[in-house]
């Protein structure tokens, strides 16, 4: 934490409105691994210029989501579930991909160990609407026996040749 405090100059959390169960927006909370940089017009820094090094290294040991227990603890999250996305991209689902959130969103879930952010956003979604039609006890252990080994092996962290994610565009309304 206080290495994150020092490469990030301030606060090693991150906080962010993320939808929830039947898309009740709650604050997510995660170890701050991107500094607040801006360039000369003030709007903040690509955010491959802005992950520090040891935030790189946090997120590849998947460290960075450590703090969500506390979402877990406070009821807006599960252990496992569908990753809880962005609000913006509320608007964007279609009626099936709407469907994940049927459960509460989890710190690891279904996609996150069939590929992680290394698969289309379609597949993502397929894999969350299957975990929430298929949710049970022997799932959830499965998910996190996989999940360790994922973290273990780093594995699929971000999309190739990237920092974060792509963003989410839409797909289809289908």
């Amino acid at each position: 934490m206080v290495a994150l405090w020092v490469a990030t100059k301030g606060t090693p959390f991150f906080f962010q409105a993320r939808p929830g169960k039947k898309e009740r927006i709650f604050k997510i909370i995660k170890f701050k691994t991107m500094s607040d940089e801006k360039d000369a017009s003030g709007a903040l820094l690509p955010d491959a210029q802005r992950l520090t090094a040891i935030g790189r290294w946090v997120r590849s040991a998947s460290l960075d989501e450590i703090p969500q227990l506390l979402n877990v603890i406070k009821g807006d999250m599960s252990l496992v579930g569908p990753r809880p996305l962005l609000p913006e991209y509320l608007p964007l689902y279609n009626d099936i991909q709407r469907k994940r959130h049927e459960v509460r969103p989890g710190i690891t879930g279904y996609a996150q160990v069939h590929g992680r952010n290394a698969i289309s956003w379609e597949r993502k979604f397929e894999l969350d609407v299957y975990y929430v039609k298929h949710q049970s006890f022997l799932l959830d252990v499965n998910i996190l026996w996989k999940t360790l080994f994922k973290v273990f092996l780093r594995k699929d962290i971000n999309t190739e040749n990237t920092a974060t994610t792509i963003p989410f565009k839409g797909t289809s309304k289908s």
